[in-house]
Order: structure tokens, then C-alpha cells, then sequence
């Protein structure tokens, strides 16, 4: 009896979407093993080839393609009927006020925030860029509904709802002679390299300024800043270099400008983002669903660092 596996079309809109079958695999967190057995039993059980491996990328079947086209419309349909199921559960209006960091609000929009506005209409986004520390004065303030920091400090009055790991990295201009090194670089072997630090109101700067402490460096940097924008332009001007998590430049990296290199600072590596709220206050339907929305969207809160490709 034919069957068409739902799970396995999700798989086939992946390799479509990237190309080959270990790059989709990686943007997805799926085994590639576990992905092609999957794409396998979906043409045994239908008898028909849905995809090939190529020279340089893996090319989508006539039948895949039809496939794909099938697959797209089976999530058009469910977002139409869960739209209408939210507005007769009461997801009707309403208004979601975040707080979240610089560095992923480019991840942020052009992930998530159009799906989600055409999905729910009638619900408006209150998007406020702030640090860390800010962001978690708006919370207890009850100036927002929740939050999403990087590197933040343990608050016993906030609960955690999404974490995910985004290690701090060392960035450089491309060809930088950090870069050139085989071993990871240590904390003492930036003390007399151009450097451009984050103001502490941030959770990158307070875990470079933990850093320094912790190893007894005293580093000089050439430029402080509040500004996310203003590291990765100091680094792409081959100025010298700042310490950023992956995802915050993606497209630098694409682009050949930057890269990374690694450190032996242990501490950097366990950096964390976390979607958080008061712990003694509900949060509402709309701000649940949004949040749930992005724990499926967007790259940042979907995946670990470790997960996500530059390729």
C-alpha cells in the first residue's frame, strides 16, 4: 500500500532547499544516515525515484518535485486552519512585547516575523533592542512579556523557557595571523592585539570582563561600544578583532570578510541564549504561541551553534 510519510517530505523539502544531502542534514539536526534511510523508504514504498546525487548537489526527481509542491500545500492548509482555530480559541488581538539583543534581530526578522504576521494578523510585535542587563530591567519592570539575552546572569526571579548554546568566538578580519595558528589561541596571547570590546551592559561584555578577571588580562581595547553593528564593521576594516557568537555574522563569514578562530577559554564556549519571563507572572496565549513560534523559526533559539552551518 502506498504511504507518503510526512517526516520524509520534511526531509526532501530540506535536501531541496540546500542542496546536499549533509548540508541539509546539519541545518536540520538529523542524523544524514537517519535522513537518507527515511528519503529511501519514502521511494520504496511508492516506487519511484524522488531525488539523485549529483556532481556538485543532489537534484530534486520530476516526482520529487511533485512531492514538494504537495508538501507546501499541506502547510498552507494547516496554518489557514490554525489560524481559524486560533481566532475561535481567542487569538483574535493582542499585542507581544520582547526584549532581545542586537545580534540576532537580523535572524530574527528574516526568519520568522513575516510567517508568523501572516499567520496572525491581528496580533502586533513590541520589539525592543536591548542588552542583557536591560533587557531584564524591562522584565522585572513588566515592560515586556519576555525576553531573549546571551550570556545573561543567573536571576532566581526569572524562568527559563528556551537555552541553547552559542559559544562566544573569537572574529577576525580574513587572513588575520590568529588565524594562521594551528592551536587554539589562549587569553594571554590577545594582550597586545587591536581589540574592540562591548560595553558590560551586555552579556558579551560582562563574559569578556568575567574573562579578563578569571585569566588576570587586562586587555586595551581600541574602540568600546553598545553597538553590535559597530564590532562587525571594526573587524571587516581589518581594524583588529572583537569577540561575537557564530550567528551574529553569518553573512561576513559567507562573504570572506571575517572568520573564526578558536580560543581555549573555556568559559566563551558554554555561552547561552535564553528566551526567559517572570517567574510569578503568566504569560499570554498570544505571547506563548509567538514564543513557541520562534523556538521553531529561527536559528538562534532552534539550534545549538554546533548545529548551524556557514557553508
Amino acid at each position: 500500500m502506498q504511504h507518503i510519510d510526512f517526516r520524509a517530505l520534511e526531509y526532501l523539502t530540506a535536501l531541496s532547499k540546500y542542496g546536499s544531502l549533509r548540508k541539509a542534514s546539519k541545518m536540520i539536526g538529523v542524523d544524514p544516515a537517519a535522513m537518507s534511510r527515511k528519503l529511501s523508504q519514502l521511494e520504496e514504498e511508492n516506487q519511484i525515484k524522488v531525488w539523485e546525487r549529483g556532481r556538485n548537489a543532489s537534484v530534486i526527481t520530476d516526482a520529487g518535485e511533485e512531492l514538494l509542491r504537495y508538501h507546501q500545500s499541506i502547510i498552507k492548509s494547516e496554518a489557514s486552519v490554525l489560524a481559524k482555530l486560533n481566532r475561535l480559541k481567542g487569538l483574535k488581538k493582542g499585542n507581544i512585547k520582547i526584549a532581545i539583543g542586537e545580534g540576532f534581530i537580523t535572524d530574527l526578522i528574516q526568519s520568522s516575523l513575516k510567517e508568523f504576521m501572516w499567520r496572525y494578523p491581528d496580533i502586533s510585535l513590541s520589539i525592543e533592542v536591548a542588552g542583557a542587563a536591560d533587557a531584564i530591567k524591562m522584565l522585572n519592570a513588566r515592560e515586556v512579556d519576555f525576553i531573549i539575552t546571551y550570556a545573561s546572569s543567573f536571576d532566581h526571579k526569572l524562568e527559563t523557557h528556551i537555552e541553547r548554546i552559542h559559544p562566544l568566538e573569537l572574529i577576525v578580519p580574513m587572513g588575520h595571523p590568529l588565524a594562521l595558528r594551528s592551536k587554539e589561541i589562549s587569553a594571554h596571547e590577545l594582550k597586545n592585539i587591536p581589540v574592540a570590546i562591548i560595553n558590560t551592559s551586555t552579556g558579551m561584555g560582562k563574559l569578556v570582563d568575567h574573562a579578563c578577571e578569571v585569566y588576570g588580562l587586562e586587555l586595551e581595547p581600541k574602540l568600546q561600544t553598545n553597538s553590535v553593528n559597530a564590532l562587525v564593521s571594526f573587524v571587516c576594516s581589518g581594524l583588529g578583532v572583537t569577540f561575537m557568537p557564530k550567528l551574529t555574522v553569518m553573512k561576513e563569514i559567507k562573504q570572506g570578510k571575517i572568520e573564526i578562530v578558536k580560543t581555549n577559554i573555556d568559559m566563551f564556549l558554554q555561552a547561552r541564549v535564553r528566551v526567559q519571563s517572570l517567574l510569578d507572572v503568566e504569560l499570554s496565549l498570544e505571547a506563548v504561541t509567538f514564543m513557541r513560534f520562534l523556538s521553531e523559526n529561527t536559528l538562534f533559539l532552534k539550534f545549538d551553534s554546533n548545529k548551524i552551518s556557514v557553508d
